[in-house]
C-alpha cells in the first residue's frame, strides 16, 4: 500500500519545530499560510481546553501562549482530521478511530503527570497519533480494511491479528512507517512499536524499567480500547493490570484516573469535532466491562459444564466464578424481579440441554407454567401485588425442584423448566408437584387469603441425529400442552410425549440397566448417597460401535454396514442395529446405560465418598454386571 502524505504545512511546521535556530514567528509565518489550519488554532487557543482568562484574537499572540511544541502538535493533528474525514459506509469507521484517538491523547496527557520528564503536549500528541497506521488504512484500503473491522466487530479478534490475518500487516507497523517517514522523533516511533506489549514483554525489551513514553502509551491505548473498544471486558483487566504493574495504581486510583480522563475529553473533544457523548460515563463504563466479564466467564464455564452431571473440577470453577462474579451474573443471567434465570439465559441452556442429550442418547423434558387470571390479580390488588406474587410463583417452583433442573422466568407471569434424563411418569410427578407447591402457597394481601394457581404443560423428547428445531419444538408443545390445562379447567397438568415406541422401550431399559439404580434397588445405597456419587462422575463418551466391538457383539464390517445404512437412513447407531438384528434392544441398553454412567467409575466415586468400602464396591459391581449375562464391557 502507498503511504499517504501530509499537507504541506503541516511538513514545513515538522520542519521549522526540529530547527534549534527557529524562532516563534517562523512558526507564525508557516501557520498563516493555511487560513484553515491558523483558524483552529485560535478557536482552540480560546476553548476551555486550554482555559485562558482572555480571549485570544490573533495567531501572533496564540503561538507565545500556547508554545511551539503544542501549537505544531495542533497543526498535525488538525491536518489529519481534515484529511480523514468523509461521508458514505466509512464514516462510522473514522469517527471511531478520532474518537478512540483523543481518549488515547487525553489519557497520554494526564499520565504525564506521573512521569519524571517529558511535556504534557507531547504526551497528547503521543497518544493521538499511536494508532495512525489505522487512519492510513481507512484513507488507503478502505474496502479492504472495512473487512478487517467487520470481522473484529463480530469475531471479537485483537485488530493485529485480524490485519496480520488478512493483510499480511499490521497498523503498528504502517504507524512506525509513516512516523519514520515524516520525521517524527524515535522516541515516539519506539513507543508506538511498543504499545500493545505485555508486562513481560516490555520487561524483557526494558531490563532497566521502561521509559516514560512507553508505559503512557501502553496506558493510553488500553484506555482508548475501554472506552471505544468492542471488548471492553477484557480491556479493562488489561487496564487494571497496566495500571498496577505500570504505575502502581490501587482499584480507587484507577477509578480516579478513568473519571480524570472522561472529565478531561469533554473539551479536548470538541477541539477535534467529535462527540463525547458517544463515551459513557465512568460508572457505565465500568458496568459494561465488568458485565462482558461475566458474560465471557459464564459463556466459558457453561460450554464445558453438563446441568445434570458435573465433573468435580467444573463443580470448582462455578464455585469460584459465582464468588467472583455473583452481582454481575445476576444482571446478566437473571430475572431482576423474581432473581430467577431469565429468557436468555433459559433458551441457550436448552440448546445446551439438547445437544448433551443427543450425544449422550437421553431424554429431555420442558415445564411450561401460566398463573392463572394473572390480569385479575393485578386488577383487583395493584400492580405491586402482582409482582408478589410472581416472587411467590418462583419461590414455590424453587422449592419442588431438583439441583439439576433449570428454572427460568419466560416472560410476564409465564415460567419454563428445562429437565434432563426425565422418564414420562417422572416429568407428570415433578408437573404435579409444582402445580400443587403453588396452589399450596400462602399468598395474601392486607391479611386476607388470595388462592394463586398455575396451569401447567410439559413435553418429553429424545433427540434424534437431526436435532436443529427440537430445542423449539419442545417449548411449543409444553406451551400447547399448558393450553390443554387452561381449556380443561386450569390448576390442571397436562403432558405431551413426542417419544416414539422404540424410544420409550429404550429409555426404560438404559434406566433399569444403570448401575446406581440396581444399587437403590439392592438397598447397597440409598438415593441421595448415590446421586452425590453419580454428579462425581464423567459420562463415557467412547461410541456405542466401539463398546460393542469390544464386547465381541459387532465386527468391524458389522459397524461399516451399520453407518452406511446410518447414512440412509438419519436412524441413530444402536436403532440400526437392532434393525438389522446385529444387536439386540438389552445389548444397545446396556451400552447406553455405560455411556451415561460407568460402573467402575460410580464405584470409586461411592469409595471417595466413604458410602462403601473398596472391596465391597467391587463385588457389587462385578455382581451388576455379571446380572446382565455377561462379561463387562470397559469403557
Amino acid at each position: 500500500m502507498s503511504l499517504p502524505t501530509l499537507p504541506s504545512v503541516a511538513v514545513r511546521l515538522l520542519d521549522v519545530s526540529r530547527d534549534p535556530d527557529a524562532e516563534i514567528q517562523d512558526v507564525v509565518a508557516v501557520i498563516r499560510q493555511d487560513p484553515a489550519i491558523a483558524a483552529r488554532i485560535l478557536k482552540a487557543t480560546n476553548s476551555a481546553y486550554f482555559g485562558f482568562r482572555h480571549e485570544v484574537t490573533s495567531i501572533d499572540r496564540a503561538v507565545p501562549l500556547l508554545g511551539t511544541t503544542v501549537v505544531t502538535s495542533l497543526a498535525l493533528s488538525f491536518s489529519l482530521v481534515e484529511a480523514a474525514m468523509t461521508t458514505g459506509p466509512m464514516v462510522a469507521h473514522y469517527r471511531n478511530y478520532w474518537m478512540q484517538s483523543v481518549v488515547q491523547g487525553v489519557a497520554a496527557e494526564a499520565l504525564c503527570q506521573h512521569s519524571k520528564d517529558g511535556l504534557e503536549c507531547e504526551f497528547f500528541l503521543a497518544g493521538l497519533l499511536t494508532d495512525l497506521g489505522r487512519l492510513a488504512m481507512l484513507k488507503t484500503i478502505p474496502e479492504e480494511y472495512r473487512v478487517v473491522l467487520e470481522q473484529v466487530e463480530a469475531e471479537r479478534m485483537a485488530l493485529t491479528e485480524a490485519e496480520q490475518a488478512r493483510l499480511g500487516f499490521d497498523h503498528v507497523m504502517i504507524s512506525q512507517k509513516l512516523m519514520e517517514k515524516w520525521g517524527l522523533p524515535p522516541s515516539l516511533r519506539e513507543a508506538v512499536k511498543l504499545h500493545h506489549s505485555t508486562v513481560a514483554e516490555l520487561k524483557e525489551h526494558e531490563p532497566d524499567g521502561p521509559r516514560e513514553l512507553v508505559r503512557a502509551l501502553m496506558l493510553a491505548s488500553s484506555m482508548g480500547d475501554f472506552c471505544c473498544g468492542a471488548d471492553s471486558g477484557p480491556a479493562l483487566n488489561r487496564l487494571r493490570e497496566l495500571s498496577s504493574e505500570l504505575y502502581d495504581f490501587s482499584e480507587e486510583q484507577l477509578q480516579e484516573f478513568i473519571l480524570q480522563v472522561r472529565t478531561s475529553l469533554d473539551s479536548a473533544a470538541e477541539l477535534f469535532s467529535v462527540n463525547p457523548d458517544e463515551v459513557p460515563e465512568p460508572e457505565d463504563l465500568l458496568a459494561q466491562a465488568n458485565e462482558h466479564l461475566a458474560e465471557l466467564a459464564m459463556r466459558e464455564h457453561m460450554a464445558g459444564s453438563q446441568a445434570a452431571a458435573r465433573s468435580h473440577q467444573a463443580e470448582l470453577e462455578k464455585k469460584e466464578l459465582e464468588l467472583a462474579n455473583h452481582r454481575l451474573q445476576q444482571q446478566a443471567m437473571h430475572d431482576p424481579l423474581t432473581r430467577i434465570y431469565n429468557r436468555q439465559f433459559f433458551d441457550e441452556t436448552l440448546g445446551r440441554e439438547v445437544d448433551r442429550a443427543r450425544r449422550e442418547a437421553q431424554p429431555i423434558g420442558v415445564i411450561f407454567c401460566d398463573i392463572d387470571h394473572f390480569k385479575q390479580l393485578n386488577d383487583n390488588y395493584g400492580h405491586r401485588f402482582g409482582d408478589f406474587v410472581l416472587q411467590k410463583v418462583a419461590a414455590a417452583f424453587s422449592a419442588a425442584l431438583g439441583k439439576s433442573d433449570v428454572l427460568a422466568r419466560y416472560g410476564g407471569e409465564e415460567f419454563v423448566v428445562i429437565v434432563s434424563q426425565p422418564t414420562e411418569k417422572g416429568l407428570a410427578r415433578l408437573s404435579e408437584r409444582i402445580r400443587a407447591m403453588v396452589q399450596d402457597s400462602v399468598i395474601e394481601s392486607e391479611g386476607v387469603q388470595v388462592q394463586v394457581t398455575v396451569s401447567v404443560g410439559a413435553a418429553l423428547a429424545m433427540p434424534g441425529r437431526d436435532a436443529a428445531r427440537l430445542a423449539e419444538t419442545l417449548v411449543v408443545e409444553a406451551d400447547a400442552a399448558m393450553y390443554d390445562s387452561k381449556r380443561n379447567g386450569r390448576n390442571q397438568v397436562h403432558v405431551r410425549s413426542l417419544l416414539s415406541e422404540f424410544e420409550r422401550r429404550m429409555a426404560a431399559r438404559v434406566l433399569e440397566q444403570r448401575f446406581s439404580r440396581w444399587l437403590v434397588a439392592r438397598n447397597a445405597v440409598d438415593i441421595p448417597g448415590v446421586s452425590r456419587a453419580v454428579l462425581k462422575c464423567t459420562p463415557n463418551r467412547v461410541r456405542i460401535g466401539e463398546l460393542a466391538q469390544r464386547q465381541g457383539w459387532l465386527t468391524p464390517d458389522d459397524i461399516q454396514q451399520i453407518l452406511d445404512d446410518q447414512n440412509a437412513s438419519k436412524e441413530r447407531f444402536g436403532e440400526v442395529a437392532i434393525r438389522l438384528s446385529l444387536l439386540t434392544e438389552q445389548q444397545v441398553g446396556w451400552m447406553i446405560a455405560l455411556q451415561q454412567e460407568d460402573p467402575a467409575d460410580l464405584a470409586r466415586a461411592l469409595v471417595g465418598l466413604e458410602l462403601l468400602e473398596r472391596d465391597q464396591a467391587d463385588q457389587l459391581r462385578q455382581e451388576f454386571e455379571a446380572s446382565f449375562g455377561g462379561q463387562a464391557v470397559t469403557a
